[in-house]
C-alpha cells in the first residue's frame, strides 16, 4: 500500500495513551503533537515510561487506552501501513554480531523486499554515509560501541522512512561519537526526515530538540521549546563583578533602585549576582553604576539551564538511577498487531 505525508501533517499525535504492567501504570495519559520535519525530543529519567512511548507509537505494543497517529494513520488499526513510514533505532543494537556490517544491511534490507542488488547498494550508500565503509566486511564482535549504534541508526534507514524513532541513541557512547551523532541526526532533518528523540542527556535536548516533552511517572509534565521550558522556571540572573571590591555595598544598593530586586553576594570577592526580570533595566543600571564611579571587570548574563528545568518540574535530576525493566520484559512478550 502507498503512502503519502505532507510537510504540513502532524508527524505523530498522541492522545491519552496509556500502559499498564501489572499495577504499574508505565505510561498515563500521554499527549504529543510532533510537527514533520522537526526534532522532538522526550526527556526524562530511566524509568519514566519514553520507551514504553516508542514502542506503542512504534506499533511494538498495543496501547491499553488511547489512540495514536503517525502520519495520520492508526497504529492499532493500520500497524502494516504505519510500519511502511517509521524507522525504529533503540537502546540496544538490533545486529547481529557475528556478521559483517555489509551482510547485516543486506539482510535487513531483504526483510524489508528490497532485491538483492537494492539491498547491497542501499548497504554500500549507508555505510560511507555513516563511516563505516572501512570496517564493511569485519565481524561486528569487534565493532566499538560507537560504530555499532551507528550501523543500527544505518539499518532504520534503508527504507527511507519519513518518521525516525531513537530511543535513547548515544546512551554510552564517549562524546566524540555522541557528536558525530548529533551531526547525523541533523542531516535527517535537514532531508526533510522527522526525528523523535528520547534521551536522559539534558545538552543533548537542548542542542537536537525543536520542542521538548518531559515525562515523569508516565506523563507528560511539560512541553515546549527549550527557551519556553527554561523561561517556565525563573528569570535570567545577572552577573556583575566589581573591579574594587571596596564598591560592593554602592552597587547592592543600585541594584536595589535600578532592577527593585536583592542582589548576592558570592564568596568570590567582588561578584554579585542578581535575578534579571527586566533584561531593559540593565542598561539603566549600568548607566547609574558609571555614574557613580563603579567600574566592572565581568557583566554577564546567565540563564536557566534544562538541569534546573528538569529539577524543578520532577525533583530529581535526569539520570536518576531507576529501572524500565518491566516494561522492556514485557515489550519482547507483546504480541505484535
Amino acid at each position: 500500500m502507498t503512502t503519502s505525508t505532507s510537510p504540513s501533517t502532524l508527524a505523530v499525535r498522541a492522545e491519552s495513551l496509556v500502559k499498564v504492567f501489572g499495577d504499574n501504570r508505565a505510561v498515563d495519559g500521554v499527549d504529543l503533537a510532533v510537527d514533520a520535519g522537526t526534532v522532538y525530543g522526550v526527556l526524562g529519567p530511566n524509568g519514566a515510561g519514553k520507551t514504553t512511548t516508542i514502542n506503542m507509537l512504534a506499533t511494538l505494543m498495543r496501547p491499553d487506552a488511547g489512540r495514536a497517529e503517525i502520519f495520520g494513520h492508526d497504529v492499532s488499526r493500520e500497524p502494516n501501513v504505519v510500519r511502511q513510514l517509521i524507522g525504529v533505532t533503540g537502546q540496544f543494537a538490533s545486529v547481529d554480531e557475528t556478521l559483517s556490517a555489509t551482510e547485516n544491511l543486506m539482510i535487513f534490507g531483504r526483510l524489508l523486499g528490497l532485491t538483492c542488488n537494492e539491498a547491497k547498494r542501499k548497504a554500500g550508500d549507508l555505510l560511507e554515509r555513516f563511516s563505516l565503509t572501512d570496517a564493511a566486511r569485519r565481524p561486528l564482535k569487534k565493532f566499538s560501541g560507537g560504530m555499532r549504534r551507528r550501523l543500527d541508526l544505518a539499518a532504520s534507514l534503508l527504507a527511507q522512512p519519513p518518521l525516525i524513532f531513537l530511543d535513547e541513541p548515544t546512551t554510552g557512547l564517549d562524546p566524540r561519537t555522541r557528536g558525530q551523532m548529533w551531526d547525523t541526526i541533523r542531516e535527517l532533518v535537514a532531508t526533510g526526515s522527522t526525528v523523535l528523540l528520547t534521551t536522559q542527556y539534558l545538552d543533548e535536548a537542548d542542542q537536537l530538540a525543536d520542542r521538548i516533552a518531559v515525562i515523569d511517572h508516565g506523563r507528560v509534565v511539560a512541553e515546549g521549546t527549550a527557551d519556553d521550558l527554561k523561561a517556565s522556571v525563573g528569570t535570567s540572573s545577572l552577573i556583575l563583578r566589581m573591579s574594587d571590591p571596596a564598591d560592593v555595598d554602592d552597587a547592592l544598593r543600585a541594584i536595589a533602585q535600578v532592577l527593585g530586586v536583592r542582589g548576592t553576594l558570592s564568596p568570590e570577592a567582588a561578584r554579585i549576582t542578581a535575578p534579571m526580570s527586566d533584561p531593559d533595566r540593565v542598561t539603566d543600571l549600568l548607566i547609574t553604576l558609571r555614574e557613580a564611579g563603579i567600574h566592572l571587570t565581568e557583566m554577564s548574563v546567565q540563564k536557566p539551564t534544562l538541569d534546573e528545568v528538569f529539577l524543578t518540574i520532577t525533583g530529581r535530576p535526569a539520570d536518576a538511577a531507576a529501572t524500565d525493566s518491566a516494561s522492556a520484559d514485557a515489550a519482547s512478550e507483546e504480541v505484535r498487531a
